[in-house]
């Protein structure tokens, strides 16, 4: 590709070559050298450098000079730009601009598994090799609507795929001959999240599988250039010649963002990240990525509030994500974090500048609204000798204006693309917009001239009564055409002549073409006001600013809790779960987010006090199974997904986390789903509401693995049953062959030998090793019993069967085996393979020894797990101490958690809950939830927040009504329900 590249460029300078030396027999040859002069302009290069009444010399496609008092060629075109302003073109960084749209291949019902094309890598959506020159043609109409909104070079891509090739910076200037367009190509390497639509492969279908085939690339391409591979890969060679050129990453919210600087982070590469508006959420960390951003500018629209009855299905989050987007690009100039901005998603072009100048009004600067538009788009693309700028040597890409770019009624007159003109406007006619006291036939009326990409109109009223109009405004002449609606046969016409922008002028009144009198316009609108206007419209903005909680949505908290300050709770009833049972009237302090001391009489003077009097004291509530805090669970595009990792998938602004707070959770392990034999690993979280995902991740985190049986891995209610295994003898065998792999795999990972480093033999390696703990997806017996002997013959062990509701068949098997299980308390009969639980279950593979937990596996239940544990008292006898183990020490055991959570014991994390009432009663709540010493949930905080919530949607609502009512479009509000996540939970195809 690279050589086509390299002979297109040869032939265009042969064509040039050609042009200067050779007869030209199509017609009168077209000069394309000339010398132009731009005289008496005000040249913007930036707010910082700005100069008065400036010349600016061209030639050809390269600007020559810039200056006060430049040597003028004899024959030079002068042009006198007095009044007018010189900027540099506007550089569109992210665009797929001349690219085809794509339609996925027909699928007939069937799936792909495999890649479509030989010598390129084994997944289809990986495609570095991408280049405009297969893809690219040239698209004057959407040119031309980017050269009216100022853009004079695109930086575009094919915009498909996870890696998707490079990009290429085209000017916009009327020519189909890429060669004549191209001004620089492989500008920059793109990636994105996104399938690719040329292809019907699987795998990946979540964004854990799109992270870890990302991190496979980079695997394989350093693997690559050692030169062992036995085939040869151009996706990868293309990889590997591109890592020296610019990085760009494309995300679709601030997760997204967060994630690709965590890939980029683990190869040491700093992508420049394309965003998606809402990276305001969580500024700080955005902040902490070191990244520079392309900002895009779709703000959305505000809500039709006028109803209140659908008010009530609007939520809180979409509301705030309305009024705080225009403010994202003052947060990111406060934070001083590199940004530009892109065209990219809004309805059209021209709404480019209107948009930008609401988010100058919500507080960013004009200079670095100017600067994200012209140089840090060149500065991205490693470019600033070149574009972006006004200085010799550039090429000539720049716009002539009536004005300050983002002044009102501002025009663009021309727009200058590589030398070659552009005209937009009539640069003869003078600015009149503004409001005018016209006076004609012993009558004044007041007289509104709007301007709109240099086309003007009128209105024209007198106290209520509108007047028809026709405005005609060409060379400096203004006709005015007035017709009073009760006599629509007699009309006036006004002419006049206007050589003064924005000022007074008088002419002539003609009716039946015959001149009856005079009439005179006195300019009404004046500077000043019109800047006391904007400075209290920037202040009245500047006070409705609501702040950001963490998360941006219901119950997010004003700021993210510091250190963890003493707590000491006095006079409680304390389970401790531990030997020492149940103590009365006892404190426990929490310091440095510990449980400090336990005893009776304790004091601390720094220590906040909480009276446990008459209440109940636990260790938080253990979650074994969960899927809540999660963007998706299943990676459903292999039979084995080993590589991935749910900790890639953390949602740190999921509802259900406060919800479970609410409820006494403090850990869970959040689950891979059961869509495939073997799963992804686990992500063990503590649920710290208001952090960003990374803080909620336990350090040090035991290795955890998702493996599943029955019904769902072998598809059994998927329709189309088309992946191996289809049967449960199939599935015995998919975990024979993977182990029998990775066994290979690590004798030769240990042998010395040059190796492919693997991501999902690396997981499955550490199963083997015992470095790496299986919880497992199982409802039957028969199935329990041949993981249990698979394990056994690659000499490791189960360490957690899940469900497990024929577990009661086999407790004694599992007691041996070494295997533990989480269990529901109760469910039953919802499946085929749930015909035979029963509620006893838990309470018999206890009492053989196995150890037992409740888990929830949905985003309601985890909310009670305190009342399913107590169901185990009901059926089995089982006592209340135990069985309160069920749902806090024994999941922490079986996480290997233990020596941290799971019960009130000196030295452990200070992970509390404190109950108005035994906790295995009905009527039991917590007061107060405290996870290593912060308090996340407490009834009293849960009023203040309520309140708040009531007060900031009716700030919300009125905010709305009043952008309604100054004629802003609005959208209708959608009812949309909460989608708990369960393991059989669909699949993600973006």
């Amino acid at each position: 590709m690279r050589n086509l590249i390299y002979l297109l460029f040869f032939l265009f300078n042969l064509s040039l070559f050609a042009q200067e030396y050779f007869p030209d027999n199509e017609g009168v040859k077209q000069q394309t050298d000339i010398t132009y002069v731009f005289t008496n302009a005000t040249i913007v290069d930036g707010y910082d450098n700005m100069m008065r009444s400036g010349q600016l010399m061209i030639k050809a496609d390269k600007i020559v000079a810039v200056g006060k008092n430049i040597s003028i060629p004899k024959d030079a075109v002068i042009i006198d730009l007095e009044g007018k302003y010189i900027y540099p073109s506007f550089v569109e960084l992210f665009s797929d601009f001349g690219i085809k749209d794509f339609k996925r291949p027909s699928s007939n019902g069937q799936p792909q598994y495999g890649p479509s094309r030989d010598g390129y890598y084994w997944n289809d959506h990986i495609r570095p090799e991408q280049n405009l020159t297969n893809y690219f043609d040239f698209d004057e109409k959407t040119a031309k609507q980017l050269r009216k909104a100022g853009y004079g070079l695109v930086n575009t891509h094919v915009d498909d795929g996870i890696i998707r090739g490079t990009s290429s910076l085209i000017a916009l200037s009327e020519s189909e001959d890429i060669t004549k367009t191209l001004v620089a190509e492989q500008t920059a390497q793109v990636f994105s999240f996104d399938r690719s639509n040329q292809t019907r492969q699987s795998y990946p279908t979540s964004i854990m599988g799109k992270m870890a085939l990302i991190r496979q690339v980079y695997n394989d391409a350093e693997w690559y250039q050692t030169e062992n591979a036995k085939n040869k890969d151009l996706s990868l060679e293309a990889f590997n010649q591109q890592q020296d050129i610019p990085q760009f990453f494309h995300t679709d919210d601030y997760l997204d963002a967060l994630r690709a600087d965590k890939v980029g982070d683990e190869f040491g590469v700093q992508y420049t990240i394309i965003g998606s508006g809402d990276e305001y959420k969580r500024i700080n960390e955005v902040k902490q990525t070191n990244a520079q951003f392309i900002l895009p500018l779709n703000f959305p629209k505000a809500y039709d509030v006028e109803n209140p009855y659908l008010t009530q299905y609007l939520s809180l989050s979409d509301m705030k994500e309305w009024h705080h987007a225009p403010y994202l690009f003052k947060r990111f100039e406060k934070y001083q974090i590199p940004f530009a901005i892109t065209a990219n998603g809004l309805k059209s072009p021209d709404k480019l500048l209107s948009h930008l100048k609401t988010a100058i009004e919500k507080g960013l600067s004009k200079e670095k609204a100017l600067a994200a538009l012209t140089q840090k788009p060149a500065e991205f693309l490693k470019l600033s000798d070149q574009v972006g700028h006004l200085k010799p040597g550039a090429y000539a890409n720049f716009l002539i204006t009536s004005k300050d770019i983002f002044e009102d009624n501002m025009t663009i007159y021309q727009n200058w693309v590589m030398g070659q003109k552009h005209e937009l406007a009539d640069m003869n006619l003078v600015d009149i917009s503004g409001e005018y006291q016209l006076s004609f036939n012993n009558q004044t009326y007041d007289l509104k001239l709007k301007q709109s990409k240099g086309k003007y109109s009128a209105e024209l009223t007198k106290d209520t009564l509108k007047f028809g109009t026709k405005l005609n405004y060409k060379d400096h002449w203004f006709y005015l055409t007035v017709t009073d609606k009760s006599s629509e046969n007699e009309f006036n016409r006004l002419a006049a002549r206007i050589d003064q922008p924005q000022s007074d002028f008088q002419g002539k009144v003609f009716l039946n073409n015959e001149v009856t009198s005079n009439f005179v316009a006195k300019y009404q609108d004046s500077k000043e006001n019109k800047k006391d206007d904007k400075s209290s419209d920037k202040k009245e903005d500047k006070d409705e600013m609501l702040p950001v909680t963490y998360p941006n949505m219901s119950y997010g908290f004003s700021e993210i809790s510091s250190e963890p300050k003493p707590i000491l709770v006095k006079n409680a009833t304390v389970i401790t779960g531990e030997s020492d049972g149940t103590l009365e009237n006892t404190d426990v302090l929490l310091k440095d987010g510990k449980i400090n001391k336990i005893g009776q009489n304790l004091k601390s003077s720094r220590a906040k006090i909480i009276d446990g009097s008459g209440k109940f004291l636990t260790a938080g509530i253990v979650d074994e199974h969960s899927h809540i805090a999660a963007t998706s669970v299943n990676e459903a595009g292999h039979n084995s997904s080993a590589e991935v990792t749910m900790e890639d998938a953390v949602n740190p602004d999921d509802i259900s986390i406060y919800r479970s707070l609410a409820g006494g959770v403090t850990s869970i392990q959040l689950l891979h789903g059961s869509a495939n034999p073997i799963g992804g690993r686990s992500a063990i979280l503590k649920l710290k509401w208001g952090q960003p995902a990374d803080e909620m991740i336990y350090d040090n985190s035991p290795k955890f693995i998702k493996f599943a049986l029955g019904e769902n891995v072998k598809q059994s209610n998927w329709g189309s049953r088309t992946r191996f295994p289809q049967t449960r003898m199939g599935v015995e065998q998919v975990f024979i062959d993977y182990f029998s792999r990775a066994k290979a795999y690590g004798e030769k990972k240990n042998s010395g030998e040059a190796y492919r480093k693997d991501a999902e033999m690396e997981a499955l390696l550490e199963i083997i090793n015992s470095e790496r703990f299986i919880s497992c997806h199982s409802y039957v017996q028969s199935e329990i019993n041949m993981l249990m002997k698979v394990a056994e013959q690659f000499d490791f062990r189960v360490n957690t069967f899940t469900h497990i509701l024929e577990g009661y068949k086999v407790a004694d098997k599992m007691a041996k085996h070494g295997a533990g299980g989480s269990t529901f308390s109760d469910w039953w009969a919802y499946k085929y393979e749930v015909n035979d639980a029963i509620p006893f279950n838990a309470a018999i593979m206890h009492n053989e020894g196995v150890t037992v937990a409740i888990n929830s596996d949905d985003g309601e239940m985890i909310r009670r797990l305190n009342q399913e544990a107590a169901k185990s008292v009901k059926y089995g006898n089982i006592s209340p101490e135990e069985a309160w183990k069920f749902v806090t020490l024994n999941p922490a055991r079986l996480l290997h958690i233990d020596d941290r959570v799971g019960s009130i014991k000196e030295g452990k994390d200070a992970d509390v809950v404190l109950w108005n009432a035994h906790p295995l009663s009905v009527y039991a709540k917590p007061e107060y939830t405290i996870i290593e010493g912060k308090i996340y949930f407490s009834l009293e905080k849960d009023k203040e927040l309520r309140q708040h919530i009531k007060k900031e949607r009716s700030q919300l609502i009125n905010m709305m009504l009043r952008a309604k009512n100054k004629g802003l479009k609005t959208q209708p509000i959608k009812k949309e329900n909460k989608e708990f996540l369960h393991c059989d939970s669909e699949i993600e195809l973006h």
